[in-house]
């Protein structure tokens, strides 16, 4: 018979008191033996404290709040070193504003079986992106632009929806990954790819968040194209 996986949800917050609550419970309610873990960069709505009446009730999700807003980036970094001290199995990480179905989850876990790294992907058969306007049209060309600088097989790039079997990816790490913000997502990718290792897509449905607001700074297009050429280059000359 073999061993149960160890699995950890991450999320990370910042001002998602509205949206917390649900999230936590439909991780539960849809997935057992998984445990939550959770940054939060001192959210001015004090999402820490919902978190904190959260853990009183379900003894499966671990909290670090940190001093001040730090980034994404070095949130996901410090929940694989947790994931990986902590001796799990799988990480999967999400976003925390209900954009992500928790429901999915379960098809994550049933492909990491196989695979060291699935990413929920939009533009896939059977996956769909409910944004819409100028959103949209931004997140389908970003990712076809990436998609045909890098030539990494994959359609999605961009999205948190993401899954690690920290069995298999033996010589990687995020901290691996050198760039800042959202385009850190990018470099995780490509960080992955440059080692070899295959990127399994499968379809996800992203759902545009009902409460609260994004925290994409505009300037983070131009940040994104302009460390998406530096990664051509990492590639083409090879350092």
């Amino acid at each position: 018979m073999l061993a149960k996986k160890k699995i950890l949800i991450f999320t990370a917050t910042y001002n998602e008191k509205d949206n917390i609550e649900h999230l936590v419970h439909s991780i539960n309610d849809n997935n057992s033996d998984v445990d939550i873990f959770i940054i939060d960069d001192q959210s001015p709505d004090q999402t820490y404290v919902k978190i904190k009446d959260l853990q009183k009730k379900y003894s499966n999700i671990f909290l670090k709040i940190r001093n001040f807003k730090s980034g994404l980036d070095t949130a996901h970094k410090e929940a694989y070193e947790f994931a990986l001290s902590n001796n799990y199995d799988y990480l999967i990480t999400m976003d925390a504003d209900l954009s992500h179905d928790p429901k999915e989850i379960s098809n994550f876990v049933n492909h990491l079986k196989e695979f060291p790294f699935v990413i929920g992907s939009r533009y896939v058969e059977g996956g769909s992106c409910l944004m819409s306007g100028k959103r949209l049209v931004m997140s389908k060309f970003g990712n076809k632009l990436i998609r045909n600088i890098l030539q990494i097989n994959s359609n999605e790039f961009t999205t948190s929806y993401r899954g690690f079997n920290l069995l298999k990816l033996k010589n990687f790490h995020l901290n691996q990954v050198n760039n800042k913000g959202y385009s850190f997502f990018m470099g995780t990718l490509f960080e992955i790819d440059k080692l070899g290792y295959e990127i399994k897509e499968i379809p996800i449905i992203f759902k545009d968040r009902e409460k609260g607001f994004s925290k994409i700074p505009k300037i983070e297009i131009f940040r994104t194209l302009k460390n998406l050429f530096i990664l051509f280059f990492k590639k083409k000359f090879k350092f």
